[in-house]
């Protein structure tokens, strides 16, 4: 594991981090990222002192967007849970959902029985008795994963390719955004491949304290992707979690070989195929979408500096409105809605946007993050899709988003 370099010497204690914080804006459990961070780390560089307030960050990035004087004010965090953890134990609750990716697999194959296992209501006691959310519905498995789906699609060769890192929540959850992937690279005429046996990226183990467990996975998955990045081929992702640790976390947390040239590869979807735009390659034949979307954007893509891809992209499709809601976090931040002691702060976080997307009347809400689309499609009732469906349609690849 990569050495602790990161020091809380540059903070200048100007509480920005704070003011920002979508947590410490609507409850007091949490002391805040300045004060559970760069404060507190020059206590535990001395006695290892723990804030234990700090379970109730989310690892939003806020924090880190904000900060005027680049403190990794979340790694500090990540790093100090990690180290609790090496002397104390885990829940089983918070154990199941850092380790959701090794879950997946063994559910994936039987994914009608999981779905009727985690719906019913004994289930349902069980879960609530381990610490999850009581009015939190689970995601849903596909009845077949992406990998299965991807093998039966006939691709277009094209000397152009890329690499597509699927992440759980595609994999096992929510294929047809992998699938509208494709569809949309193969309009540009390039061809997708998409690696076997690739490990869930490692969020959830970072964000729960299991940081020697994310650097496994992150071993594996660097060793792969290598092979891609030595020969210049991008290597995309449709989640803004999956893409922020191949960029950023792996380089933060941890010293292997190879990383920095996967990080130098990897791409957001929206912001490689805007990319393509500025160099005239992408195919802008775009069909009329007679709609109106309201966007949402996750708050690890926000970390990644990117702006907003998704809407400059959707910008083009004629006939479509999308309106930026602007909103700041949703509050599921991927595993942290899902714990019953944090539903009722998750809800408040968001009721901001909750509430600018009831107002909106669009037709749906777009989101690049999987989980934001679930906490805001269980929160509003509305319908939510991955702008990479909207620009399938779009092109006229054969699916549309009703």
């Amino acid at each position: 594991m990569k050495i602790n370099s990161h020091t809380p010497d540059s903070c200048t204690t100007c509480t920005a981090c704070t003011i920002q914080c979508p947590v410490a804006a609507v409850t007091q459990k949490f002391l805040g990222p300045k004060l559970s961070g760069p404060a507190m780390e020059r206590f535990r560089c001395i006695e290892q002192e723990y804030d234990l307030s700090l379970e109730y960050c989310s690892n939003c990035k806020n924090c880190d967007i904000t900060c005027p004087s680049g403190v990794p004010i979340s790694t500090l965090n990540v790093l100090a849970k990690d180290n609790y953890y090496k002397t104390h134990r885990h829940t089983l609750r918070d154990w199941i959902i850092a380790h959701i990716g090794a879950l997946h697999k063994l559910a994936g194959p039987v994914a009608s029985l999981a779905n009727l296992g985690m719906s019913n209501p004994i289930s349902r006691w069980v879960f609530g008795k381990l610490g999850f959310t009581a009015g939190m519905q689970l995601p849903r498995y596909s009845p077949q994963t992406f990998l299965t789906k991807f093998k039966d699609i006939k691709q277009r060769a094209y000397p152009d390719k890329v690499a597509f890192f699927p992440g759980c929540y595609i994999q096992y959850n929510d294929p047809q955004v992998g699938l509208d992937l494709i569809a949309v690279m193969q309009a540009n005429q390039y061809e997708v491949l998409v690696p076997a046996n690739l490990e869930c990226c490692g969020t959830p183990l970072v964000s729960n304290g299991y940081l020697a467990d994310a650097q496994e996975n992150a071993l594996h998955n660097i060793r792969i992707l290598q092979e891609l990045a030595a020969q210049g081929i991008p290597i995309l992702t449709c989640c803004t979690s999956c893409g922020l640790t191949l960029k950023r976390e792996y380089q933060e947390l941890f010293d292997i070989p190879g990383m920095h040239m996967v990080a130098a590869q990897t791409y957001d979807a929206m912001e490689f195929l805007l990319e393509l735009e500025s160099k005239g390659r992408l195919n802008t034949a775009l069909h009329p979408v007679a709609a109106h979307y309201i966007y949402h954007a996750p708050c690890h893509l926000r970390a990644q500096g990117l702006g907003r891809p998704a809407l400059e992209l959707l910008d083009m499709i004629p006939d479509l409105k999308v309106t930026d809601a602007d909103a700041g976090c949703c509050g599921i931040a991927g595993s942290y809605g899902f714990k019953s002691e944090k539903q009722d702060i998750a809800m408040a976080v968001g009721e901001n946007l909750f509430e600018k997307i009831r107002a909106s009347g669009a037709d749906g809400v777009l989101s690049d993050c999987g989980t934001c689309r679930l906490q805001i499609s269980q929160a509003t009732g509305y319908k939510t899709f991955h702008p990479i469906t909207i620009l399938r349609q779009a092109y006229g690849e054969g699916r549309s988003s009703d």
